[in-house]
């Protein structure tokens, strides 16, 4: 076994796991950041495009592995909590079966329907080839993100976040290398960056599962006392189930977003594709703190350590709202020069998109990181079904307003962008309401709990 998050100060053991896992999520956002980037400088504005509208299609397929294997780090965090080995390896057996079936099916249908996806995406017919090409090598990957996301989950339910960070470390190196010498060097467009990117994605995954063998065999061996039951399964499906539709919903949203913003022409899609990067960089850590704060919590449940989840909470929300105010003062202030770093100076109505979606939804971060730390609560606590509400409020409220204003002609496309702040609103009001209702004067764990 690892590291017990039950044990210490509060604050401290939180930062000590969270910071790996942050590191490593920045890291991982590397693969696209530099596949934008290079794409950007190297193949112009509509390959930009086409990769930033795939990007938000391949976020939405592997929100799919990563809930499900967030949900399973979660029973696995609560068993070694308890200290029930036997739980936990008959957890992994499970977990891994279930990830592995629908890792396969996911890449089946993807493969299959790979024209249809592309019109649904409402992609111009200037970049539909370029879509293809990209889209036909990254799907490749979705193997070697399945073993990476499956055993990362594992080691940090054990307390262990510095081990999937050295892996992240050496992948995202060895993508930015291969960018460049694909894009520039062999000059094979935007299938090189798709090809360095998953070929970054196997060395991380199939890595990091040989460690996990080597390291923690007695969970990972065949043992005649652990076997696959139908129990077990169970158990893994119904906290997976709910965080995977909760992943998904969520990207659903921002695809049915997506399809929206490239009705507005090239434009808009490449100052999107570039801005959201961005955001989704600036808010990183406060989603991976919010995952820590959710095996801190969960590890906690098991245990039944109702003291230390409530102070666990308060601490988390007040290191939360203040870095996020941070980062929202260094993104309205730099808002410009980072567009620069990604499209030509000589795109200014590109950038000057790019900058008002920044100053627009970025000014609210503080917003969305109290909204990972609610769907990491009742993640943990059991109650994944209100992670899947706040999800809903969320983005149904931005894909309803997103598409109701940006019809009015004095709004246009900043309707889009003023849809997201107003729905991470509504969906934190909610969450909190809940929580003070219902947990706020009783104990969280329940009686025989864990």
């Amino acid at each position: 076994m690892e590291n017990e998050l039950t044990r210490g100060s509060v604050m401290k053991t939180m930062l000590r796991f969270a910071i790996p896992m942050i590191l490593g999520d920045l890291l991982q956002q590397c693969y696209n950041i530099a596949d934008t980037l290079i794409v950007g400088r190297f193949l112009g504005a509509g390959a930009l495009a086409a990769v930033g509208s795939a990007f938000s299609l391949m976020t939405f397929l592997t929100s799919i592995i990563l809930g499900l294997a967030m949900g399973s780090g979660t029973v696995f965090s609560i068993r070694f909590g308890q200290k029930d080995e036997r739980g936990l390896k008959e957890g992994i057996l499970a977990s891994f079966t279930l990830l592995g079936i629908v890792t396969a099916v996911l890449n089946i249908l993807i493969f299959a329907g790979i024209d249809w996806i592309i019109w649904f995406l409402r992609t111009p017919d200037e970049l539909v080839k370029l879509m293809k090409d990209y889209l036909i090598v990254i799907f490749a990957g979705l193997i070697g993100i399945f073993l990476y996301n499956f055993f990362a989950s594992l080691l940090r339910s054990l307390g262990n976040s510095v081990v999937p960070l050295a892996f992240l470390a050496v992948s995202a190196v060895l993508n930015i290398i291969l960018d460049l010498w694909f894009v520039a060097g062999l000059n094979r467009g935007v299938a090189g960056a798709a090809e360095a990117t998953v070929i970054s994605q196997y060395v991380s995954g199939i890595g990091i599962a040989i460690y996990t063998r080597i390291r923690f065999p007695h969970l990972i061996r065949r043992d005649e006392n652990v076997r696959l039951r139908l129990s077990r399964v169970k158990e893994i499906t119904s906290f997976s189930a709910l965080t995977c539709m909760q992943q998904s919903i969520m990207n659903l949203g921002i695809l049915a977003v997506q399809g929206l913003v490239n009705s507005f022409g090239t434009t808009i899609m490449a100052a999107f594709a570039a801005a959201v990067k961005i955001d989704a960089f600036a808010y990183l850590p406060v989603q991976d703190f919010g995952n820590a704060f959710s095996i801190f919590i969960a590890q906690n449940f098991g245990a039944k350590r109702n003291d230390r989840i409530r102070e666990g909470i308060r601490c988390a929300v007040g290191a939360s709202v203040l870095f996020s105010l941070a980062v929202s003062f260094l993104v309205f202030v730099f808002a410009s020069p980072l567009m620069g770093l990604f499209i030509d100076s000589g795109e200014a109505s590109v950038i000057a998109e790019g900058v008002r979606y920044l100053r627009i939804e970025g000014a609210f971060y503080a917003l969305i990181g109290i909204l990972f730390l609610l769907y990491g609560l009742y993640r943990a606590i059991g109650s994944p079904g209100m992670s899947v509400i706040l999800t809903i409020v969320s983005l149904g409220t931005r894909v309803a307003l997103a598409y109701a204003l940006s019809a009015v002609p004095a709004f246009g496309v900043v309707g889009i962008w003023w849809s997201v702040p107003i729905g991470w609103f509504l969906a934190d009001a909610l969450g909190a309401g809940y929580y003070f209702i219902r947990y706020r004067k009783r104990s969280v764990c329940p009686p025989g709990a864990g």
